[in-house]
């Protein structure tokens, strides 16, 4: 009888652990569900009207003016999930590109060289968050030194290997990179708050040209805050996007004299059909349009692409859909089919504005004829984390993406050219890291996802929650009938006593708690009930994501790009 009882209480004991194990599965999953659910809030949350504190640090320079934004015609509601889902994949991702050996950190920047090469820029150990600069946008961790890793990295497109490397003890806090005609490679840096012309493949390790002073922000001719990008004609003459702060663009001869400038800082948060000429809310990079002379900036936090005329800066057009949302990264122009924009966006609600709709992150292809999306796609036709720049062949065969988290360069070749992936080479990378986020505001939770769960995953939990709910119901009856035929016993031996005393110990302690008593799933080091929860709670989700890039994950506008 003692062996029976004992028996009936390891029972009861073991009935209710299990009971409690699904009960926290079942809430794991609900509230999995609810937070897929949700719109993706991944950097600061929504704080009052809008107007955070690292948004007014950011727009600062010429001060950002009060616009009334033209509403122009109203657009039709679009089921944007419902859209995308519509729009053809007509991009193949190349899993296996770049060779595993190429270790990157966050890449900011890609380009082309005279060779075909795939040039980048990469940051190495350098992270974009809220403590890199100061309210006055000055950079505070100067005492670090410069990076001493190269930051350039020139890669065969074919294979990925790396060809060549330089820029290592030269640059903070790496942003833009394109390479002129002539080969020469122009460089952004947001820390130092300068352009760079150097040679070819950086050969010497001398800058040609150095334009802006060193570590000291500024809105005068031969100062910039935070550049972004800089892009180079025909003829020499360039264009530098003066970017975070600023918000402007100035042309200069190929001597580096000014010529012109036009832009006005002016935050809109979402982007129109009528376009103001000449206000941006950070002008993150640039792209020319040979065909039509124009240049092409992204106004990053307005989601949309603006072109003027290369000659005058005068405006000419801008490019934006309700399926890109309201932020765009960086778009690159290839002259295929007619004229072809390809487009990266980013995650929504980093300035602590909530997002009004539905949002994906993936690259687009525009027709600049139609304005309309050909295609979209990703990597393994899922959603990027944090894009931030994006190149484009001439034939438009071959596409590049610039990711700051997960650090990585993704390749992309046109259907018609893509050889069929295998079932392994089509499952996502395992080996990358998480997202993290935040070129100044991509500080986007890395670990996110943007796939929302199907009623299935809940009713299975549901089911398994009512099972357990039994079986927990039925050891309480057994418990009962057993205590009751307990207590009709007359007479008791002294042995049965005592036992009966450590029963009713044991059972109390069921009801109460105990942390005497070791079971076989804690005895393994695999799954262990106890380790789910921590005394302090879960631990909080790592957030870097956003690029003032980084900032982007707690004060963000995006990895603090």
């Amino acid at each position: 009888m003692t062996r029976t009882s004992s028996n009936n209480n390891n029972s009861v004991l073991h009935s209710c652990y299990f009971c409690l194990a699904i009960c926290i599965l079942f809430n794991l999953v609900t509230s999995a569900a609810v937070t897929e659910n949700q719109s993706a809030q991944r950097y600061v949350q929504y704080v009052g009207n809008g107007n955070n504190e690292r948004l007014q640090q950011m727009l600062k320079g010429v001060g950002a003016a009060e616009i009334n934004w033209p509403q122009g015609a109203k657009q039709e509601v679009t089921d944007v999930k419902t859209e995308l889902a519509k729009l053809n994949t007509t991009y193949v991702y190349q899993n296996a590109w770049p060779a595993n050996s190429v270790k990157l950190g966050a890449v900011t920047a890609v380009s082309f060289d005279r060779a075909g090469n795939v040039v980048i820029f990469h940051r190495v150990d350098r992270i974009w968050n809220q403590m890199t600069f100061d309210r006055s946008n000055v950079y505070q961790e100067r005492n670090r030194g410069a990076i001493m890793d190269n930051t350039v990295l020139g890669l065969e497109p074919e294979t990925g290997k790396v060809l060549y490397e330089w820029g290592k003890n030269i640059f903070y806090m790496p942003h833009g990179l394109s390479i002129d005609p002539e080969d020469n490679v122009w460089v952004t840096d947001v820390a130092l708050h300068q352009v760079f012309k150097f040679p070819p493949r950086g050969e010497g390790g001398k800058p040609l040209l150095t334009l802006g002073n060193a570590f000291h922000p500024g809105v005068g001719k031969n100062k910039f805050c935070k550049p972004t990008a800089v892009a180079v004609l025909n003829n020499g003459d360039f264009f530098v996007a003066d970017g975070y702060c600023n918000a402007r663009i100035l042309k200069y001869s190929k001597e580096g004299k000014q010529i012109l400038s036009w832009g006005q800082n002016s935050f809109a948060g979402r982007s129109y059909d009528v376009a103001l000429p000449n206000f941006f809310a950070i002008p993150h990079a640039l792209t020319l349009v040979p065909e039509l002379d124009l240049l092409c900036a992204a106004d990053r936090e307005n989601g949309r692409v603006q072109c003027f005329l290369s000659n005058n800066g005068s405006f000419h057009s801008q490019y934006h859909n309700q399926l890109i949302g309201d932020r765009l990264f960086s778009m690159a122009y290839t002259p295929a089919a007619g004229g072809q924009l390809v487009i990266v966006n980013g995650p929504t609600a980093e300035m602590g504005i909530a997002p009004q709709h539905y949002n994906e992150v993936h690259g687009f292809v525009m027709s600049m004829r139609t304005r309309q999306l050909v295609s979209k796609f990703g990597p393994n036709n899922l959603q990027f984390e944090n894009p931030h720049d994006v190149a484009v062949t001439e034939d438009g065969n071959a596409i590049y993406v610039a990711e700051l988290n997960p650090m990585r360069i993704h390749k992309f070749l046109h259907k018609s050219l893509a050889k069929p992936m295998s079932l392994s080479a089509s499952k996502v990378d395992a080996a990358a890291p998480l997202p993290m986020v935040s070129e100044a505001s991509a500080s986007v939770d890395a670990t996110q996802t943007h796939h929302h769960p199907s009623g299935k995953a809940i009713l299975v939990a549901s089911l398994m929650l009512v099972f357990a709910g039994s079986t927990f119901a039925l050891a309480l009856i057994m418990a009962h009938r057993r205590k009751r035929g307990n207590r009709a016993i007359s007479a008791t031996p002294p042995s049965d006593l005592v036992y009966r005393k450590l029963a009713a110990s044991n059972q109390s302690c069921l009801l109460f708690g105990t942390h005497n008593r070791r079971h076989a799933w804690e005895k393994t080091e695999g799954f262990k009930l106890g380790g789910l929860i921590d005394r302090n709670g879960f631990e909080k989700l790592d957030q870097n994501a956003s690029d003032e890039e980084q900032e982007q994950e707690t004060t963000t506008i995006s990895q603090y790009a």
